[in-house]
């Protein structure tokens, strides 16, 4: 959900914030005060491809900026476009692509109207949509098909795998069998050398190791030593405790003291007693770790890299040499996968084949209410060659639109105008209610060519929508505006001194909300056009 838009040196804008409510916004305007404006900061705030004529003339650059909530989660966006076409972008503070902006806020809002950001233009979408209505009916039929078809490209890549393999040239057989020889004559074992290293480094330096010990352990346990030491200023500390106590609590600290020396004295015996003097295992040691150093530098650097040259030069011989075995067992795995994404996507075309119907009549008793005369929305599932098929659908799905009865239904993407598109999907949307993810949905367009008593069914639509959505409006029409929760007004004012004119935002409330409503049924503002726009507002109550 969008909490709040900042705009600046967009077209006319030269600085203005939208608020919108949870629930209806209405934008309204005079034809030309800038809404348009308003609209294309929208679109680089989803990530829409930038364009240097939108900024601000005179400026150097354009400023979108952008605060949303997702499940209580803020996100902070920013969008900059200089007068040279450069584009930055930034999400909570960090820099960022296009492309990542696209991905974070793309999926949230739905700008409605605007044909080449439609939503419903991208037939790839239907079938989202018509999931999202039935998941429950659908969704279990869906995940099988997704899994069998996984299961497909798991096995089709083994597939390929083997065959490969047993393609292979006789000079790679042989590299592999060189690489395999090589590396099984030394028989590296995981983390063999990092082990021998520490050792190597320890039996190199055993005797300077044994003597420092040694006479560790000496200067500690020794005749005279400092436990000797520590032992006899014990004792006369405690001879004299009685006189002052003090000395008997330095005593006691002493005592402890020197249980420590004793403790560090054994582990200093235990050490020298560890080390080894071998010089026949020094040697073998440094021979091995030589081995393994040859091997890192040939098919390296590490002798996990070592390890996994190996593996890939076994996996290819053993193909080879069981290539017919392993043929047969890597196809017959791909034949049953086969087998079984082609049930899954039967069971998974029926499901659909008998919601779709329901969708659509759905979507048509919404539409029916929109001045869109006999006009229908069809949905066609067709099943694709096989080749086409996606982990999404084995068939395309698209929605169709009949614009009269008698009429054929084609692609909604060809034949619809901008407004009924719009009107289509505000239908759509009401239908899937909180089926539907996207949380924020711009509207434009939606009014063309609506009036009278379509006017209040298609405002009453848009308030029914607020309910699972955020939605914002730019209309024409009185009785949509009378319904928002929250109502703007687009103005555009001259410029100083014959200076560029300049479009502002400004909410309205009370007595302005009234004349503005007022100027939209009549044209001016009336005694008895304020009395009706009074009356409509009335009805419609901000909660």
């Amino acid at each position: 959900m969008i909490d709040e838009i900042r705009v600046k040196n967009v077209a006319l804008i030269r600085d203005a914030t939208l608020t919108p409510s949870p629930g209806l916004t209405v934008l309204t305007g005079e034809t030309g005060a800038g809404k348009t404006a308003l609209l294309s900061a929208c679109k680089l705030l989803c990530g829409e491809r930038a364009d240097a004529t939108a900024v601000r003339e005179g400026e150097a650059e354009l400023v979108v900026e952008g605060r949303l909530f997702t499940n209580s989660e803020e996100q902070v966006v920013s969008r900059r476009v200089g007068a040279d076409g450069r584009s930055r972008v930034s999400i909570d503070g960090t820099m960022a692509t296009v492309k990542e902006l696209q991905a974070a806020i793309g999926p949230k809002v739905d700008l409605c109207g605007q044909h080449e950001h439609q939503q419903l233009l991208r037939v790839s979408t239907h079938v989202g949509l018509l999931d999202a209505w039935a998941a429950e009916t659908i969704l279990p039929a869906l995940d099988a098909y997704r899994l069998a078809f996984g299961r497909v490209e798991e096995t089709a890549a083994e597939l390929q795998h083997v065959q490969d393999a047993g393609q292979a040239s006789s000079a790679k057989l042989d590299e592999a069998r060189f690489v395999l020889q090589r590396i099984d004559a030394v028989n590296p074992q995981a983390g063999e050398y990092e082990e021998l290293v520490a050792s190597l480094s320890k039996a190199e330096h055993a005797e300077s190791l044994a003597r420092a010990s040694e006479v560790t352990y000496d200067a500690l346990s020794g005749e005279g030593g400092a436990i000797d030491a520590a032992h006899k200023a014990i004792a006369l500390l405690d001879s004299v405790s009685g006189v002052d106590a003090k000395l008997g609590e330095i005593a006691g600290t002493l005592r402890e003291a020197s249980y420590l020396l004793e403790d560090v004295s054994q582990e200093a015996r235990s050490y020298r007693d560890s080390i080894e003097l071998d010089s026949r295992i020094l040697e073998e040691n440094r021979e091995r770790v030589a081995a393994l150093q040859g091997l890192m530098r040939t098919f390296g650097p590490r002798i996990t890299d070592v390890l996994e040259k190996r593996a890939e030069a076994h996996d290819l011989i053993s193909l080879v040499d069981d290539s017919a075995e392993r043929l047969r067992v890597a196809q017959a795995a791909h034949d049953e996968a086969e087998s079984t994404v082609k049930l899954a996507a039967e069971a998974l075309d029926q499901v659909r084949l008998a919601t779709a119907p329901r969708f659509a009549a759905a979507v048509n008793e919404q539409l029916s209410q929109l001045e869109m005369g006999s006009a229908t929305l069809l949905c066609s599932i067709e099943r694709q060659e096989r080749n086409l098929w996606t982990k999404t659908s084995p068939s395309q799905v698209e929605f169709l639109f009949c614009p009269a009865a008698g009429m054929q239904a084609r692609p909604l993407v060809r034949i619809a105008s901008g407004g009924e598109i719009s009107r289509v999907m505000l239908a759509i949307k009401v239908v899937l209610g909180k089926s539907d993810e996207v949380e924020t949905l711009i509207f434009d367009e939606v009014d063309a060519g609506v009036g009278g008593t379509t006017g209040v069914a298609l405002a009453s639509l848009l308030a029914d929508l607020a309910k699972t959505h955020q939605v914002i409006v730019v209309t024409h029409l009185a009785q949509i505006a009378v319904a928002g929760q929250t109502h703007y007004l687009v103005v555009k004012e001259d410029g100083a001194e014959g200076g560029i004119p300049e479009t502002r935002l400004v909410e309205l409330e009370s007595d302005a909300r009234v004349a503005e409503i007022a100027r939209m049924l009549s044209g001016n503002t009336t005694e008895v056009s304020l009395q009706h726009a009074t009356e409509l507002l009335a009805k419609h109550p901000v909660t």
